[in-house]
């Protein structure tokens, strides 16, 4: 069967630590990686050289072992920076501010409200102030999930092109990641809506059992709340490793939602627990560097408000000052935390594709191309069957 993938008389990259296959005594047949730094015949004789997996770009095109998908993860940042840890910023920044302003000036506003209801009708202003506190969350919560979803498609797409040797402007990349926003915001979505559900269940039987009463209702609620905890636990680590690779594919295979998690089950099958080792390490490590980073400077930040206003005499003015100097702290951490950890899923999906579908060799293929003017389909595209909107098998 012929590949849809393969140029016409394009020569077939061998695998990782396989030899090369012979070429002409006067070598004039190219090599599949003859375009590459270091000539045709890395480390071995002609004829039956072996060949090294290529690297045009961010990482070697064979499959991704830990120490280089961390690696890789954190020169992202370093690769193209603008366009990464630029993006970060700005998405990070927009939600944090938005989050202080909408909540801050309705905290406010509720406060001021209350001090000056009258006492016949303070727990009635009492109850509403709170209650539009509660709603005026959604706006930032909202926001957050289309700003992650977009921040998370300009990272997958950086990853992908820097894979094959391609750099993008931070405009382009947003201007791409932009047609595939609202499948990844969905997603978003649907994982947030679950995520309360469980929680709300469990929290509903919790208060139901403590509501009846009696030392046998509060020990039963304790047990529920405790185990039924571990359990929503276990089952969102199932359903994250599960479902990791989502992103990529609505980015970079321009799936549906559906479709997306379909394949995404299939892709990990075989490789859970080392998708979800991975994914806990990587999740590990930068929320380390984080606390790191930012415990410290609230710290000194506690102990220079103490010293500098011991008295409180300017109570508002040093919170202001704090607020301020957290998100100047805060928003650079969060930015770098975020795009590595986007970069990390990625890079999982291209590892499980090149395990288990040999994209490494449509990668090198596609850069051979590339480099010697041929014109080839996007490698991260998979045919789809007709009608269906799934991968064709």
């Amino acid at each position: 069967m012929t590949d849809p993938w393969q140029a016409p008389d394009a020569p077939v990259a061998p695998r990782y630590g396989e030899f090369a296959p012979p070429v002409s005594p006067d070598q004039s047949a190219p090599h599949p990686y003859g375009s590459y730094p270091g000539g045709p015949y890395p480390g071995g004789a002609p004829g039956q050289g072996w060949a090294p997996p290529p690297k045009p770009g961010l990482i070697p095109l064979r499959p991704i072992g830990f120490g280089t998908l961390l690696g890789a993860s954190f020169q992202v940042l370093r690769r193209n920076p603008k366009a990464t840890f630029g993006s970060g910023l700005i998405v990070q920044a927009a939600i944090m501010l938005i989050t202080v302003v909408i909540v801050g000036l309705v905290t406010f506003w509720a406060i001021d409200r209350i001090d000056s209801a009258p006492l016949d009708q303070k727990d009635a202003v009492t109850a509403g102030s709170l209650l539009a506190g509660a709603l005026s969350a959604i706006i930032p919560i909202a926001l957050s999930l289309i700003a992650s979803a977009l921040l998370q498609a300009v990272i997958v797409l950086e990853v992908a092109r820097a894979t094959l040797g391609e750099k993008l402007r931070l405009g382009a990349l947003w201007r791409t990641a932009a047609t595939r926003l609202w499948p990844l915001v969905l997603w978003t979505v649907l994982l947030t809506v679950a995520l309360f559900i469980g929680v709300a269940v469990i929290a509903g039987i919790v208060v139901a059992l403590i509501s009846v009463g009696g030392t046998a209702g509060f020990v039963a609620g304790v047990l529920v709340g405790i185990f039924g905890g571990l359990l929503l636990a276990a089952v969102s680590a199932f359903l994250y490793a599960k479902t990791s690779v989502v992103p990529s594919l609505i980015v970079l295979e321009k799936l549906g939602v559906r479709a997306s998690v379909v394949r995404s089950w299939s892709l990990t099958r075989g490789y859970f627990w080392r998708t979800l080792g991975v994914l806990l390490l990587i999740g590990l490590i930068v929320q380390v560097i984080t606390q790191i980073i930012t415990t410290p400077v609230s710290l000194l930040m506690g102990i220079g408000a103490s010293l500098i206003d011991p008295n409180g005499a300017f109570t508002d003015e040093t919170t202001y000052i704090i607020t301020a100097l957290s998100l100047i702290i805060a928003i650079p951490v969060a930015a770098v935390a975020a795009v590595v950890q986007s970069a990390a899923i990625a890079l999982i999906y291209l590892d499980l594709r090149m395990r288990k579908e040999g994209l490494d060799l449509e990668l090198a293929r596609y850069v051979e191309s590339a480099a010697q003017g041929g014109n080839v389909p996007d490698p991260y595209l998979v045919p789809t069957a007709p009608g269906t909107g799934y991968p064709a098998a």
